[in-house]
């Protein structure tokens, strides 16, 4: 079947304000952002795209806009279905804040028991996304042959859920993931089984650095902003 890469959107304006952004509108890639995105042409350099999906949110888009630009004619699709965790309530909040809410707890611990105030569970969201993918595999091996390969540009907790069912993991285990912004994630899917290929790939160790701030022993909701 086909191989899939991954790639998270670039980091946003939400990112580095430390918001939760989910479906809000307006929310863009920032400078390092745009950066990122404008090197991705460079990084899929040599691999045959057949097509690029997308969700449909702004940040997604712009991200992949500069591949497209290097590569004329390469199909582009939007799929509501990779578009970022509804938070429902908690959209637009600062993390800081949600931080002390009684259900971050859960979030963290017990993701698949998670539901978020007016908007979806982990696990509804886990089960659209790995939906798709199984979809589009379908659709790209059909029209492009077994040994296709294409790009899906989505979000932090979308494709670590991805990640977590190609691993035969438990979403309850899926905070332990992480996928850094532009990051480049790659499963091949076969007949009999799905191989991680690639996790988080952004061809820089900065974020291994030491910081003035310790990280957080909590994943990141929603991704987070990656290196400093």
């Amino acid at each position: 079947m086909a191989t899939l890469i991954l790639v998270r959107h670039g980091r946003s304006t939400a990112n580095t304000a430390g918001v939760l952004a989910g479906w809000t509108p307006g929310v863009a890639l920032d400078e390092r952002g745009r950066a990122q995105a404008a090197a991705l042409p460079a990084r899929l350099a040599s691999v045959p795209l057949a097509a690029v999906v997308t969700s449909p949110l702004e940040r997604c888009r712009e991200t992949v806009q500069p591949l497209l630009d290097a590569r004329p004619g390469l199909p582009l699709h939007p799929e509501d279905l990779i578009g970022e965790c509804h938070y429902g309530d908690w959209s637009g909040r600062k993390l800081s804040e949600l931080s002390t809410e009684p259900l971050m707890e859960v979030v963290q611990q017990h993701p698949s028991n998670a539901a978020f105030p007016g908007g979806e569970s982990m696990r509804a969201m886990q089960a659209r996304a790995v939906e798709a993918v199984r979809d589009w595999n379908t659709r790209i091996e059909t029209e492009h042959g077994p040994d296709a390969v294409y790009a899906m540009c989505s979000h932090g907790d979308i494709i670590k859920s991805i990640v977590a069912d190609a691993l035969g993991m438990h979403l309850d285990l899926f905070q332990r993931i992480s996928v850094e912004p532009c990051s480049l994630t790659v499963i091949r899917y076969t007949r009999l089984r799905p191989f991680l290929v690639r996790l988080g790939d952004t061809g820089d160790l900065a974020s291994l650095a030491p910081r003035e701030k310790a990280p957080d022993e909590q994943a990141e909701v929603g991704g987070g902003a990656g290196a400093p």
